[in-house]
């Protein structure tokens, strides 16, 4: 544990230089451009795009009840206040309660007014968000409820829920969500989806898996089709897969950095897709590896992420983030030190590799709840509110990215 107090303290101090030599620019205050990409970078008008960021899934399905509003309203003032720009959550809710979709093709007014509000939301704050189309899991419908919804119209041959990357009906189902989702015109700001630069990229689905085909080319193929289609009514927007970073078939000796397991997905062959604009992976050391030490956990997250760093660099030629990561207060030995100490660590790799190059566009902590949510607490929940000390490793994060996207700038002007 020596060794995570040192380069914590390091880290922190280096923080403290960024913060003084420049000063971060304030959420809110931030160009209303569309943040693009420059290559293996991030740009937002022409200047790099560096960003710390957090997830909150549940923005939509909260907001869809007026008088619940305000707790989406308090996460973002915290969250802009900790310097964060970036917000990963829902656009969809397919079958069961609070539905978005109540079926293929029927929507909820309600639901879809409640992911306007976000949107306008996230717009006065300065944040942007990027937005998933569909859940791997059964949460919130996903891929079992596309499935289902087939089985109950009678459609034949659906055997499970890897169809939903194959069948035909199945595939249109979505393509008419996406359609939906993208073209919807935002009832308080009157802007359309697809124009609205508060949207920074889609999702086009939370963490795909495969049970069906381990090597990874089924859901390629369907990442193809999706890519192509959602390029085809939007182009002002990035897209990204929302893939967790398993290695599959393409390049065999990648493997190794597996977590012993492979989910039928393939990092590098979906992310050479050129519709796909950046890639992303997840990591949760505390599931992948449960039972081993801290100190195993962070090692394996750093070999993680320096894998897919240098396959973006060298192989991708695209941004990649760390779309979501935390560490669970529900694990046996858990304490606010050592997530403090995780996250400082995760963020030292994000910024390091952030400074040599620029392909680390940012990463986005999971999750961030208001005061009054523990009902939704499925131990990663951070309220900034009442973390301080987790609050000021996000803040300093924060400061750290946006400070060094400044510096690149200086130095770009300083070489012209």
């Amino acid at each position: 544990m020596a060794y995570f107090t040192r380069m914590t303290s390091s880290f922190f101090a280096l923080l403290f230089f960024l913060v003084l030599a420049c000063e971060a620019r304030v959420p809110g205050k931030t160009s209303r451009g569309f943040v693009r990409t420059n290559g293996a970078h991030f740009v937002l008008n022409r200047s790099p795009f560096l960003f710390n960021g957090f997830n909150s899934y549940w923005l939509m399905h909260v907001a869809s009840d007026p008088s619940e509003r305000y707790k989406v309203s308090e996460v973002f003032q915290e969250a802009s206040a900790a310097r964060l720009s970036v917000c990963r959550t829902w656009a969809f809710s397919d079958g069961g309660d609070t539905a978005l979709q109540i079926s293929p093709g029927v929507y909820n007014e309600r639901v879809f007014q409640g992911l306007d509000f976000v949107i306008a939301e996230a717009r006065k704050y300065g944040i942007r968000l990027i937005l998933s189309f569909v859940n791997n899991y059964n949460d919130f419908g996903g891929r079992a409820q596309y499935a289902q919804w087939a089985r109950n119209a009678g459609v034949l041959q659906i055997n499970s829920e890897d169809d939903f990357y194959t069948h035909p009906v199945l595939k249109d189902y979505y393509k008419n969500h996406i359609r939906k989702v993208v073209t919807r015109l935002n009832t308080i700001t009157g802007m359309a989806y697809r124009d609205d630069s508060t949207i920074m990229a889609w999702e086009l689905m939370n963490e795909p898996r495969c049970k069906a085909d381990y090597s990874g080319k089924i859901v390629n193929a369907w990442v193809q089709e999706m890519a192509t289609f959602v390029k085809s009514i939007d182009r002002k927007h990035l897209l990204e897969i929302g893939m967790e970073g398993f290695y599959g078939d393409s390049m065999p000796e990648k493997k190794q950095f597996n977590p012993g397991y492979q989910v039928g997905t393939d990092f590098i062959s979906s992310h050479l897709i050129k519709e796909i604009d950046f890639a992303t992976i997840h990591a949760y050391t505390d599931q992948w590896l449960s039972g081993q030490n801290d100190d195993a956990q962070m090692a394996f997250m750093q070999r993680w992420i320096t894998s897919h760093w240098q396959d973006s660099s060298t192989i991708l030629k695209k941004p990649l983030v760390l779309a979501e990561f935390g560490k669970s207060s529900k694990d046996r030995g858990f304490n606010l030190n050592a997530r403090d100490t995780f996250m400082s660590s995760v963020y030292r790799n994000i910024y390091n590799y952030a400074k040599s190059g620029g392909t680390m566009g940012g990463s986005l902590v999971w999750q961030l709840v208001a005061q009054g949510m523990e009902n939704i607490d499925d131990g990663y929940s951070i309220i900034l509110a009442q973390n301080p000390s987790t609050a000021g490793i996000i803040s300093g994060q924060s400061h750290a990215m946006t400070t060094l996207a400044h510096l690149v700038i200086q130095s770009d002007k300083s070489k012209t």
